[in-house]
This record gives C-alpha cells, structure tokens and sequence, in this order.
C-alpha cells in the first residue's frame, strides 16, 4: 500500500520541488499541495494522508503550532516539520505532538525521505542537526551502530544492511546486540525507535 502525503508549504516552488523528488520514491504518493496554510487542516481531514510535511507558513501560525492543531484533528496522521534551525524549543514539544519529525531545511532530500519512512514506521525522530550537545549514550554509539541502527528504523532486513555496508549478517547482528544493550532496548527494531526518538540517527 502506498504511503499517502500531503505538504502543506506556502512556498509554492519549494513545495512543488519536494513533491516531484517524493513522487519517485517507492511507494510514496503525494495526493495534495497546499500553499494556503489556512486549507492544511481542512485538506489533511479531507484526505487523511499517512504524512503531512510541513514547510514555511504564515507567521500567525507557525509551524509547530499548525502539528498541535493537526494532532488533534487527525491523531493517525504522522507530521514532518521542515524547519530553520529548530532548537531545543522544538524537542520539548514534541511529545506533545505525537508521531512527529523534524528535519532542518539545510538537510538533503534523503533525511525527509528516512524522516517519512520513519513515521510511517510509528517513530518520531528529530534530525540529529537539532542536538547541539551529544548524550553519552549517543557518544558511545559507534558510527556503524548508528548506521545499522538508521536501515534498521528504515525496514531493511539484517541481508540488506549487511550488502549495503559491506558487511557480513553475523557482524551486522554483533553491532545490533551492542547497540540494543546501550539502548536498553526489547529488539533491534526497538533500539532503532529510540535512538530515531532521540535524534541519533
């Protein structure tokens, strides 16, 4: 089943830019543009997309404020904030939001695409360019943990992350099992949620 997506942007170029990019993504379907924000609530009720992204709108209701009102009147629906510099600002409002993902709008159309699949999934993840400070627990992260952790929130069986690193499943399981003890977390498709929770991915 394709994943139904709405970008509500009133930036009509940038929204149109990122709908074309989304559209040759597998099983990706941008059913609507929005460029008024004042039809993103209407339209996403209307329509009930699996995703909403949100880009620029006007400053009488911003970004975050529009995810609130959208959460309330589609609780299902996953919601992707492109943003300038969020800050921490943005990371204490997001449980308040629900499935929820930031992605700054200096990052490459491959972290919205990771950021859509991972709502999809049930994860909320904050593009790690938001953490100006690392945890510890991030800091004892390797960087291929991380990575096996990303396809892991992305779908990909432990084959498919081993080909695409160019390691072998058994190392691929090793770095999971590390990773899901750092995390404290049931499985490997749990430790992927929560480092994608915390930013880390």
């Amino acid at each position: 089943m394709s994943t139904r997506i709405v970008i509500g942007d009133e930036r009509r170029l940038f929204s149109e830019a990122i709908a074309e990019t989304l559209r040759h993504v597998n099983d990706f379907d941008v059913v609507e543009i929005v460029n008024d924000s004042r039809e993103i609530v209407p339209t996403v009720v209307r329509l009930l997309p699996a995703v909403t992204v949100l880009g620029s709108v006007s400053s009488s209701s911003d970004e975050l404020s529009l995810a609130d009102e959208l959460r309330a009147v589609a609780p299902q629906c996953g919601i992707a904030v492109i943003g300038t510099d969020p800050g921490r600002g943005t990371m204490e409002r997001v449980p308040a939001n629900g499935v929820f993902s930031v992605v700054p709008d200096n990052a490459g159309l491959t972290h919205l695409v990771r950021a859509i699949k991972s709502l999809v999934a049930n994860c909320t993840s904050i593009d790690a360019t938001v953490i100006r400070q690392p945890s510890p627990a991030q800091q004892s992260l390797s960087d291929r943990e991380r990575e096996v952790l990303r396809l892991t929130a992305d779908g990909a069986p432990v084959r498919e992350i081993a080909a695409e690193l160019f390691l072998s499943p058994g190392t691929v399981r090793n770095l999971t099992s590390s990773a899901i003890k750092k995390l404290g977390g049931r499985n490997r498709f749990d430790a992927a949620c929560i480092a994608n929770k915390r930013g880390w991915l």
